[in-house]
């Protein structure tokens, strides 16, 4: 361990850097991989701008800059923009971002009239910035990865579910089912269905508009079973225990909810807290909040996962091998 990198061979060496929206996943990936996160100045003048400087030589380097798009979003955002810029500049020969959570990526395509792709916009940004590939984790939609032009490395926090459920005696259970809240969510609730060997069925509803709907029915047979509801965020709750307390009615006897990205906006603590739900099993993509209830909330640690990730794309590996070529769930 020296100094924030290590060699590869002598031509090449890794450095790792953390913004600051969740440093404390970037120190985890950097203790998996044995090295010491690199030093960089981080400042917000008083005036709201940013700005980033590194505090080591960075040339000729495979930078990797950590930053997870949770709250304050934009701030994140700049600060991660500035980053790249600046890793640039000081000649690094290769800039790869991972994104744990790609904020905006729900706006990925106009539904109305006058609206914008934002998710389309930030990926023109990062590269205009300067990043030579990106790593993020369980896309909205897995189109996002075309609107890059740079290579993209879209990893899944499937099988931690998997691990987690199997665990817990959902494999090939006769007593159990994997629930998709939405239509949308069809092709991942099929997927963990299939890798715990269990039979799916979908929560059907209508969205009034962005974060509001209303349960219609539910499709398939939940009656006396166990239900794990799959979704790829949970953002204000609603959805998520609404479509609970439905299947709730239909006779489910346990409901459990797994999401890789935990948002938890607005009165979502006190909403799953209050909720038919017995337990919200997410990733660590965003930092959770210290002032809320978290009583029926499990985490699971993604470190590994992007730790190995790196290291494979550093030393020039197959990617997919990580996921035993699964890396394209969601």
């Amino acid at each position: 361990m020296h100094n924030g990198h290590i060699a590869h061979n002598p031509e090449k060496r890794l450095m790792l850097f953390s913004g600051s929206g969740y440093p404390e996943l970037s120190q985890r990936i950097a203790d998996r991989l044995d090295l010491e996160l690199g030093e960089v100045e981080l400042t917000e003048f008083a005036n709201g701008e940013m700005y980033a400087r590194y505090g080591e030589s960075v040339r000729g380097s495979d930078v990797f800059i950590v930053q997870s798009l949770c709250q304050p979003v934009n701030k994140n955002l700049m600060e991660l923009l500035i980053m790249i810029d600046a890793a640039r500049r000081a000649s690094a020969e290769t800039i790869i971002v991972v994104i744990p959570w790609y904020a905006y990526s729900r706006q990925d395509r106009k539904t109305k009239p006058r609206e914008p792709i934002t998710a389309k916009l930030v990926a023109n940004m990062l590269e205009v910035a300067g990043a030579d590939r990106v790593m993020t984790m369980d896309l909205h939609v897995g189109q996002i990865e075309g609107f890059f032009s740079v290579p993209v490395n879209h990893l899944t926090a499937m099988h931690a579910f998997v691990d987690y459920f199997g665990e817990r005696g959902f494999r090939n259970a006769d007593d159990a089912v994997v629930v998709a809240p939405d239509t949308g969510e069809v092709k991942v609730a099929k997927r963990l269905a299939d890798h715990l060997g269990l039979p799916w069925a979908i929560v059907n509803k209508m969205r009034r508009e962005p974060g509001k709907s209303e349960v219609t029915h539910v499709i398939g047979d939940v009656g006396g079973k166990r239900a794990i509801m799959i979704d790829d965020i949970i953002d204000g709750g609603g959805t998520l225990c609404g479509a609970a307390e439905r299947l709730i009615d239909e006779g489910v006897t346990e409901v459990y909810a797994a999401a890789t990205h935990a948002v938890f906006s607005g009165r979502a603590y006190r909403r799953i807290e209050d909720s038919a739900i017995r337990e919200v099993v997410v990733a660590d993509t965003l930092p959770l909040r210290d002032d809320e209830p978290k009583g029926k909330i499990q985490t699971l640690g993604i470190a590994p996962i992007l730790a190995s990730t790196i290291k494979n794309v550093f030393t020039d590996e197959s990617v997919s091998e990580v996921f035993m070529g699964e890396n394209q769930l969601f």
